[in-house]
Protein backbone atom coordinates (compact mmCIF):
# COMPACT_ATOMS: atom_id res chain seq x y z
CA UNK A 1 0.00 0.00 0.00
CA UNK A 2 1.49 3.33 -1.06
CA UNK A 3 1.99 6.03 1.61
CA UNK A 4 -0.74 8.66 1.75
CA UNK A 5 0.81 12.10 1.25
CA UNK A 6 -2.51 13.98 1.51
CA UNK A 7 -1.13 15.95 4.44
CA UNK A 8 0.61 18.22 1.95
CA UNK A 9 -2.78 19.73 1.12
CA UNK A 10 -3.63 20.63 4.72
CA UNK A 11 -3.98 24.35 5.45
CA UNK A 12 -1.86 26.10 8.12
CA UNK A 13 -5.05 27.06 9.98
CA UNK A 14 -5.79 23.42 10.91
CA UNK A 15 -2.20 22.15 11.09
CA UNK A 16 0.50 23.69 13.23
CA UNK A 17 3.94 24.48 11.78
CA UNK A 18 5.42 21.75 14.02
CA UNK A 19 3.14 19.10 12.49
CA UNK A 20 3.95 20.28 8.97
CA UNK A 21 7.67 19.97 9.64
CA UNK A 22 7.16 16.49 11.12
CA UNK A 23 5.13 15.36 8.11
CA UNK A 24 7.70 16.80 5.69
CA UNK A 25 10.58 15.01 7.43
CA UNK A 26 8.59 11.77 7.34
CA UNK A 27 8.01 12.26 3.62
CA UNK A 28 11.76 12.74 2.99
CA UNK A 29 12.66 9.62 5.01
CA UNK A 30 10.06 7.45 3.29
CA UNK A 31 11.09 8.70 -0.15
CA UNK A 32 14.75 8.05 0.61
CA UNK A 33 14.01 4.49 1.67
CA UNK A 34 11.94 3.89 -1.45
CA UNK A 35 14.66 5.08 -3.79
CA UNK A 36 17.77 3.95 -1.88
CA UNK A 37 20.29 1.85 -3.79
CA UNK A 38 21.01 -1.69 -2.55
CA UNK A 39 23.56 -1.63 0.27
CA UNK A 40 25.04 -5.08 -0.33
CA UNK A 41 27.58 -5.78 -3.04
CA UNK A 42 27.60 -8.87 -5.27
CA UNK A 43 29.54 -11.06 -2.82
CA UNK A 44 27.54 -10.06 0.26
CA UNK A 45 24.27 -10.51 -1.64
CA UNK A 46 25.32 -14.05 -2.65
CA UNK A 47 26.35 -14.86 0.93
CA UNK A 48 23.05 -13.55 2.29
CA UNK A 49 20.98 -15.55 -0.21
CA UNK A 50 22.20 -18.85 1.25
CA UNK A 51 21.88 -20.75 -2.04
CA UNK A 52 25.31 -19.84 -3.39
CA UNK A 53 27.59 -21.43 -0.78
CA UNK A 54 29.67 -23.32 -3.36
CA UNK A 55 29.99 -20.22 -5.55
CA UNK A 56 31.11 -18.10 -2.61
CA UNK A 57 33.65 -20.75 -1.57
CA UNK A 58 34.94 -20.87 -5.15
CA UNK A 59 35.22 -17.08 -5.35
CA UNK A 60 37.29 -17.10 -2.16
CA UNK A 61 39.50 -19.97 -3.36
CA UNK A 62 40.13 -18.18 -6.66
CA UNK A 63 41.06 -14.92 -4.92
CA UNK A 64 38.26 -12.97 -6.60
CA UNK A 65 36.49 -11.59 -3.51
CA UNK A 66 38.09 -8.12 -3.68
CA UNK A 67 37.36 -7.92 -7.41
CA UNK A 68 33.66 -8.72 -7.04
CA UNK A 69 33.37 -6.39 -4.06
CA UNK A 70 34.95 -3.63 -6.14
CA UNK A 71 33.28 -0.66 -7.79
CA UNK A 72 32.36 -2.53 -10.96
CA UNK A 73 29.71 -2.51 -12.15
CA UNK A 74 29.48 -6.21 -12.99
CA UNK A 75 26.79 -8.55 -14.22
CA UNK A 76 27.20 -12.00 -12.68
CA UNK A 77 25.48 -15.14 -13.95
CA UNK A 78 25.49 -17.01 -10.65
CA UNK A 79 25.17 -20.84 -10.51
CA UNK A 80 23.28 -22.16 -7.50
CA UNK A 81 24.57 -24.91 -5.20
CA UNK A 82 22.35 -27.31 -7.15
CA UNK A 83 24.04 -26.21 -10.38
CA UNK A 84 27.48 -27.05 -9.00
CA UNK A 85 26.13 -30.40 -7.77
CA UNK A 86 25.39 -31.35 -11.40
CA UNK A 87 29.10 -31.37 -12.24
CA UNK A 88 30.85 -34.79 -12.33
CA UNK A 89 31.69 -36.18 -8.91
CA UNK A 90 34.88 -34.73 -7.47
CA UNK A 91 35.00 -31.77 -9.89
CA UNK A 92 34.24 -29.07 -7.32
CA UNK A 93 36.65 -30.54 -4.77
CA UNK A 94 39.37 -30.66 -7.41
CA UNK A 95 38.78 -27.07 -8.55
CA UNK A 96 38.99 -25.78 -4.97
CA UNK A 97 42.53 -27.14 -4.57
CA UNK A 98 45.29 -24.46 -4.53
CA UNK A 99 47.03 -25.96 -7.56
CA UNK A 100 43.86 -25.41 -9.64
CA UNK A 101 43.39 -21.76 -8.64
CA UNK A 102 44.12 -20.46 -12.15
CA UNK A 103 41.63 -22.82 -13.79
CA UNK A 104 38.99 -21.99 -11.18
CA UNK A 105 39.46 -18.26 -11.77
CA UNK A 106 39.10 -18.82 -15.53
CA UNK A 107 35.79 -20.61 -14.99
CA UNK A 108 34.41 -18.06 -12.53
CA UNK A 109 35.33 -15.02 -14.66
CA UNK A 110 33.48 -16.72 -17.53
CA UNK A 111 30.33 -16.01 -15.47
CA UNK A 112 31.01 -12.26 -15.25
CA UNK A 113 30.28 -9.52 -17.78
CA UNK A 114 31.49 -5.94 -17.35
CA UNK A 115 28.73 -3.36 -16.81
CA UNK A 116 25.08 -3.70 -15.84
CA UNK A 117 23.22 -5.95 -18.26
CA UNK A 118 19.58 -6.43 -17.34
CA UNK A 119 17.65 -9.41 -18.69
CA UNK A 120 15.65 -7.21 -21.08
CA UNK A 121 18.89 -5.96 -22.68
CA UNK A 122 20.50 -9.40 -22.65
CA UNK A 123 17.52 -10.82 -24.56
CA UNK A 124 18.42 -8.59 -27.50
CA UNK A 125 21.96 -10.00 -27.71
CA UNK A 126 23.25 -13.15 -29.39
CA UNK A 127 26.37 -13.34 -27.24
CA UNK A 128 28.38 -11.47 -24.63
CA UNK A 129 32.08 -11.15 -23.94
CA UNK A 130 33.00 -12.13 -20.40
CA UNK A 131 35.73 -10.89 -18.07
CA UNK A 132 37.45 -14.19 -18.90
CA UNK A 133 37.91 -12.88 -22.45
CA UNK A 134 35.79 -15.64 -23.98
CA UNK A 135 32.19 -15.23 -25.14
CA UNK A 136 29.06 -17.16 -24.25
CA UNK A 137 25.89 -17.40 -26.32
CA UNK A 138 22.55 -15.88 -25.32
CA UNK A 139 19.29 -17.27 -26.64
CA UNK A 140 15.65 -16.67 -25.62
CA UNK A 141 13.87 -19.83 -24.48
CA UNK A 142 10.20 -19.48 -23.61
CA UNK A 143 9.92 -16.96 -20.77
CA UNK A 144 13.61 -17.10 -19.91
CA UNK A 145 17.09 -16.97 -21.44
CA UNK A 146 19.64 -19.64 -22.21
CA UNK A 147 23.25 -18.74 -21.44
CA UNK A 148 25.04 -21.40 -23.49
CA UNK A 149 22.93 -24.35 -22.27
CA UNK A 150 22.20 -22.94 -18.82
CA UNK A 151 18.79 -21.43 -17.96
CA UNK A 152 18.33 -18.12 -16.19
CA UNK A 153 15.97 -19.04 -13.34
CA UNK A 154 15.91 -15.63 -11.65
CA UNK A 155 16.90 -12.32 -13.21
CA UNK A 156 17.81 -8.75 -12.33
CA UNK A 157 18.81 -9.07 -8.68
CA UNK A 158 20.19 -5.62 -7.91
CA UNK A 159 23.31 -5.11 -5.80
CA UNK A 160 25.36 -2.02 -4.94
CA UNK A 161 27.93 -2.81 -7.63
CA UNK A 162 25.98 -4.64 -10.29
CA UNK A 163 23.35 -7.23 -11.16
CA UNK A 164 23.01 -10.95 -10.51
CA UNK A 165 21.16 -13.37 -12.78
CA UNK A 166 20.73 -16.84 -11.24
CA UNK A 167 21.45 -19.81 -13.54
CA UNK A 168 20.84 -23.55 -13.18
CA UNK A 169 24.15 -24.90 -14.55
CA UNK A 170 27.82 -23.98 -14.33
CA UNK A 171 29.27 -22.37 -17.45
CA UNK A 172 32.53 -23.96 -18.63
CA UNK A 173 34.69 -22.06 -21.17
CA UNK A 174 35.81 -24.11 -24.16
CA UNK A 175 39.51 -24.03 -23.23
CA UNK A 176 38.70 -25.58 -19.83
CA UNK A 177 36.65 -28.27 -21.57
CA UNK A 178 39.71 -29.13 -23.64
CA UNK A 179 41.76 -29.32 -20.46
CA UNK A 180 39.25 -31.73 -18.92
CA UNK A 181 39.38 -33.87 -22.06
CA UNK A 182 43.16 -34.07 -21.98
CA UNK A 183 43.10 -34.93 -18.28
CA UNK A 184 40.60 -37.73 -18.89
CA UNK A 185 42.80 -39.10 -21.68
CA UNK A 186 45.80 -39.02 -19.32
CA UNK A 187 43.90 -41.04 -16.74
CA UNK A 188 42.85 -43.58 -19.38
CA UNK A 189 46.48 -44.09 -20.44
CA UNK A 190 47.58 -44.53 -16.83
CA UNK A 191 44.82 -46.97 -15.91
CA UNK A 192 45.44 -49.04 -19.05
CA UNK A 193 49.17 -49.21 -18.28
CA UNK A 194 48.56 -50.25 -14.68
CA UNK A 195 46.03 -52.88 -15.79
CA UNK A 196 48.65 -54.44 -18.08
CA UNK A 197 51.63 -53.89 -15.79
CA UNK A 198 50.44 -55.21 -12.44
CA UNK A 199 50.02 -58.89 -13.51
CA UNK A 200 53.40 -58.80 -15.28
CA UNK A 201 55.16 -57.26 -12.28
CA UNK A 202 53.59 -59.77 -9.88
CA UNK A 203 54.79 -62.56 -12.19
CA UNK A 204 58.35 -61.28 -11.98
CA UNK A 205 58.44 -59.56 -15.38
CA UNK A 206 59.70 -56.25 -13.97
CA UNK A 207 61.50 -55.23 -17.15
CA UNK A 208 58.35 -55.56 -19.29
CA UNK A 209 56.36 -53.67 -16.67
CA UNK A 210 58.90 -50.84 -16.64
CA UNK A 211 58.76 -50.65 -20.44
CA UNK A 212 54.95 -50.45 -20.41
CA UNK A 213 54.94 -47.74 -17.73
CA UNK A 214 57.65 -45.64 -19.39
CA UNK A 215 55.94 -45.94 -22.78
CA UNK A 216 52.69 -44.74 -21.16
CA UNK A 217 54.56 -41.82 -19.60
CA UNK A 218 55.92 -40.74 -22.98
CA UNK A 219 52.44 -41.09 -24.51
CA UNK A 220 51.04 -38.77 -21.83
CA UNK A 221 53.70 -36.14 -22.52
CA UNK A 222 52.93 -36.43 -26.23
CA UNK A 223 49.26 -35.57 -25.83
CA UNK A 224 49.65 -33.04 -23.02
CA UNK A 225 51.06 -29.56 -22.62
CA UNK A 226 51.84 -27.42 -19.60
CA UNK A 227 48.63 -25.46 -20.31
CA UNK A 228 46.26 -28.44 -20.58
CA UNK A 229 47.56 -30.74 -17.84
CA UNK A 230 50.46 -29.01 -16.16
CA UNK A 231 50.46 -30.90 -12.84
CA UNK A 232 50.24 -34.31 -14.53
CA UNK A 233 52.90 -33.40 -17.07
CA UNK A 234 55.34 -32.25 -14.38
CA UNK A 235 54.91 -35.42 -12.30
CA UNK A 236 55.28 -37.76 -15.28
CA UNK A 237 58.21 -35.84 -16.75
CA UNK A 238 60.08 -35.95 -13.43
CA UNK A 239 59.38 -39.69 -13.04
CA UNK A 240 60.58 -40.48 -16.58
CA UNK A 241 63.80 -38.57 -16.03
CA UNK A 242 64.43 -40.36 -12.74
CA UNK A 243 63.49 -43.80 -14.11
CA UNK A 244 65.75 -43.36 -17.15
CA UNK A 245 68.76 -42.87 -14.88
CA UNK A 246 68.02 -46.11 -13.00
CA UNK A 247 69.60 -49.41 -14.02
CA UNK A 248 67.15 -51.55 -12.09
CA UNK A 249 63.92 -52.29 -13.99
CA UNK A 250 62.22 -52.90 -10.65
CA UNK A 251 63.09 -49.38 -9.54
CA UNK A 252 61.99 -47.98 -12.89
CA UNK A 253 58.61 -49.67 -12.60
CA UNK A 254 58.09 -48.43 -9.03
CA UNK A 255 59.12 -44.84 -9.87
CA UNK A 256 56.60 -44.69 -12.72
CA UNK A 257 53.87 -46.40 -10.71
CA UNK A 258 54.22 -43.89 -7.86
CA UNK A 259 53.95 -41.03 -10.35
CA UNK A 260 50.84 -42.60 -11.89
CA UNK A 261 49.23 -43.02 -8.46
CA UNK A 262 50.02 -39.40 -7.61
CA UNK A 263 48.34 -38.13 -10.81
CA UNK A 264 45.23 -40.24 -10.25
CA UNK A 265 44.99 -39.25 -6.57
CA UNK A 266 45.30 -35.52 -7.36
CA UNK A 267 42.13 -35.73 -9.46
CA UNK A 268 40.04 -37.05 -6.55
Amino acid sequence: MEPNFGFLHLTPKKTTMKKLITHFVSFIVISSLATAAPKKDIVDTAVGAGSFKTLVAAVKAAGLVDTLKGKGPFTVFAPTDEAFAKLPKGTVESLLKPENKKKLAAILTYHVVAGKVKAKKAAKLDSAKTVNGAEFTIKPSGNTLLINKSKVIKADIKTSNGIIHVIDAVLIPSDCKKTSGKTSKTHEIIKHAIHKGVPLFNSGHHSKTAMIYMHAGKEILGQCSSQTCGASMKAIKTALHKASSERSSTSQAWIMRKAFDHVLASAN
